[in-house]
This record gives structure tokens, sequence and C-alpha cells, in this order.
């Protein structure tokens, strides 16, 4: 008999259920398992991850012009290093995450998918307003759920918009301060023509 004929006659019920753990794009962890020939899946409780699956506390704060900071949402979660800072207002861009501090804090929720497919700069206006207001009358924090694609994005476009500054230097800047900074490659794009846009208009 052949190795394939082998295959072919080996009985079904004595092949060892397998379960699969799988990890969503959204970041919550599910177990996979084959009954009957067809899949099961069942949700882990209290497993679940954002697009950046590091469970180390990221504090750092990056106050890259006066009043205006950003940074994870491990920093929108410790009050002592808000307060710190001089904190007095919070532009939340990520999904999923609470405003902890709501009598303490002037919030703004805008929710953003970390999705090279979404347009940020369709929320440049509302968060931009937001960060005016702030600037005026203290201090704002942006901050997604890593500090490395949405909120250092909605501050790059907000630095550009305000000092005519091209994507390249302003995203170069905020490199040199916070390393971990990536924003998405459609971000990205959205920002350059960002900058095509703003040329634009200043002529």
């Amino acid at each position: 008999m052949s190795f394939l004929e082998d295959i072919a006659s080996f009985p079904r019920s004595a092949l060892k259920q397998v379960e699969t753990q799988v990890t969503t794009p959204g970041g919550h962890i599910l177990v996979e398992t084959r009954v009957d020939g067809s899949f099961t899946q069942r949700p882990v409780e209290g497993k679940s991850f954002g697009f950046v699956g590091d469970v180390k506390p990221d504090f750092q704060v990056v106050e890259v012009r006066p009043g205006l900071l950003f940074g994870s949402q491990d920093v929108a979660t410790n009050l002592e290093l808000l307060n710190q800072y001089k904190v007095t207002h919070i532009l939340n861009v990520a999904t999923g995450i609470s405003n902890v501090f709501p009598d303490n804090f002037i919030y703004k929720t805008v929710e953003i998918l970390d999705l090279p497919g979404v347009e940020i700069t369709g929320h440049f206006e509302e968060c931009f307003e937001f960060i005016d207001s702030a600037r005026d009358k203290g201090k704002a924090l942006v901050h997604c759920n890593a500090g490395v694609s949405r909120a250092p994005s909605i501050v790059i476009g907000y630095i550009m918009s305000k000092e005519g500054a091209s994507f390249q230097a302003v995203f170069e800047e905020l490199k040199g301060l916070r390393p971990a900074i990536r924003p998405n490659d459609g971000f990205r794009q959205s920002l350059v023509n960002y900058e095509a846009t703003l040329m634009n208009r200043n002529r």
C-alpha cells in the first residue's frame, strides 16, 4: 500500500482533535475547534490585544509644541502623569478605549481605525478645532492605543496646517522625539496629499 493510500484509509475517528488559537485584526483571541467536519470558535476570556500586542506600559509623553502633547493610551490612564504635564484636555482617537477621568479633564473622542484604507484627513477639522481650543485654555494630549500611528498622524497634520511645514519635516521631528512612531501607509499617503493641498491653498 502506498503512502497516499495509507493516509486515505486512516480512520477519521483516530485523529486527535486540535484547537487552534487565532488572533483577529482587532486583537481579540479566539480558539477554533473542528467538530463534525465544521469549525467552531469561542472567545478566550480576559485575553484581548489592540493592533500592537505589546503589554508593557508605555508612559512616554511627547510635548511637541507648547500645549500639544501626544502618547499612548497608557499615558491617558495615568492621572499622576497627566497632572505632572498639566494636561487639561484629552483628544482620544483610539477605538474601544474609555475616557477614565471625566471629572478631571475635558475630553473629545474621535474613533479612528488604524487601517490604510481610512482617510484620516476627514477627521482633521474636528480634531484641530479641539486642539486649538485646548491650547487656548491649557494643554491637549492626543492619544490612540499605542501612540504609534493615529495620534502622531493627527499631530503631524495639525503642525503642517498651522506652520505650513512639509510632511517629511514634521515626521522626522516627531520621529526624533518618539522613535516608535509609524503612521500606516495609508495615513502617510494622506499626509503627503494633504501637504499638496496646503501648498495649493496658500498660493
